[in-house]
């Protein structure tokens, strides 16, 4: 079977998440979503995982994958995915007297390298990677040059790309070669424009947690989907304060201080990720859609303020009462079909799929926008 899979989200227990990103919640949006497989989030949690515990059993055909996202000593962030939740009652175990507190937060500060964390993530059967890599803040590459860099003489089982990257980003980088590559959505509210704004078609045996982690061991990813890299807050190398964008010679040249404002200019991912390539050895990659929530492509079609308002709300639930699913509109629908129910989007879901959008990237901690046609209507996630 071919699976939808979101494996990275998270709970009220690590910062800045809303409380409506409970399991029910989670599942229902799922469904909406066509979201068939999972991660719980923030699995060291107890209390987090005794809510999802009634829910392992498949019931609403969702797939739940036990996962976590954990900090290292150098502020590397971490994906941690298990088969079973017993596995991070093991984990903590391990990790006991490296961290405050597992009750307190979702996504917890662990006093070890990131070999150590990949280490005790393997004693346990588990799979690790580093999350949201290419990103210039608590990611791999923001800090490390290479994989053995980070986790030493540990093996790392997937590279999670993050919102500023696309597949195209890691292909041409020596150490990534055989690491496969997922896209999650790093979730911290069930609002359709954000669970499952990236995914990953994965080919499964049978539809569960341990098929899902044998697929990522032998990289059974068929396609990874998210945003147009340049979308992410940190694309181009930018000042901090006043989003002046930079070519990084310029910003070597200024010492990384915008000569604008004072300033501190970060170096964008995409400069990041020419650094690391080795030209002329791409690496060949399943396919890599571009895609943008179904919510915020009514919200261009309206040319509204928010997705959330009450007349792209009404539209989006037309959609789904229509045609299933959002993945389904975004991927599979006919145009024709979906030209029937909104010509506007119909035109932006055929603009996706062609790849014919107008990009603005963003850097320095602000979001980059795009629009459709020649004039197009502008869209941000500021």
């Amino acid at each position: 079977m071919l699976a939808t899979a979101d494996l990275h989200i998270h709970s009220p227990y690590s910062i800045a998440v809303s409380r409506f990103m409970k399991p029910a919640q989670l599942i229902k949006g799922c469904l909406t979503k066509g979201i068939n497989v999972l991660g719980t989030g923030d699995a060291l949690q107890p209390d987090w995982q005794n809510g999802w515990r009634p829910y392992l059993g498949n019931d609403a055909g969702i797939v739940i994958v036990p996962q976590v996202e954990i900090e290292d000593k150098n502020r590397v962030h971490h994906v941690i995915l298990a088969e079973d939740l017993a596995q991070f009652d093991q984990l903590r175990e391990l990790l006991k007297g490296t961290c405050k507190s597992f009750v307190t937060s979702g996504r917890p500060h662990v006093y070890q390298t990131g070999e150590e964390v990949a280490n005790a993530a393997h004693e346990v059967g588990a799979l690790v990677g580093p999350a949201h890599a290419f990103t210039p803040w608590t990611a791999m590459y923001a800090y490390f040059d290479s994989v053995p860099a980070c986790y030493g003489s540990a093996k790392i089982d997937f590279l999670e790309l993050g919102l500023s990257a696309d597949s195209s980003y890691g292909a041409a980088i020596p150490d990534l070669y055989d690491i496969p590559f997922l896209t999650n959505s790093d979730a911290h509210s069930p609002c359709p424009d954000k669970l499952g704004r990236e995914f990953n078609r994965i080919r499964l045996d049978r539809p569960s947690a341990k098929d899902v982690l044998a697929a990522i061991r032998r990289g059974a990813i068929e396609m990874n989907a998210g945003f147009f890299p340049e979308e992410g807050k940190y694309n181009r190398t930018a000042c901090t304060r006043c989003y002046e964008q930079y070519l990084l010679e310029d910003a070597i040249r200024h010492g990384w201080r915008c000569p604008i404002d004072g300033g501190i200019i970060k170096k964008g991912v995409s400069d990041r990720a020419r650094e690391l390539a080795q030209k002329g050895k791409v690496r060949k990659r399943p396919p890599y859609l571009h895609l943008l929530p179904l919510a915020q492509v009514i919200q261009s079609g309206e040319n509204a303020s928010s997705p959330n308002t009450k007349k792209c709300r009404t539209i989006y639930t037309r959609f789904i009462e229509t045609f299933g699913t959002e993945i389904a509109v975004l991927i599979d629908v006919p145009i024709s079909d979906i030209r029937s129910l909104h010509p506007k989007v119909a035109d932006a879901v055929e603009a996706l799929r062609n790849g014919t959008v107008n990009l603005h990237p963003g850097g320095g901690g602000k979001y980059g926008t795009f629009s459709f046609g020649k004039t197009g209507y502008p869209i941000s996630r500021l």
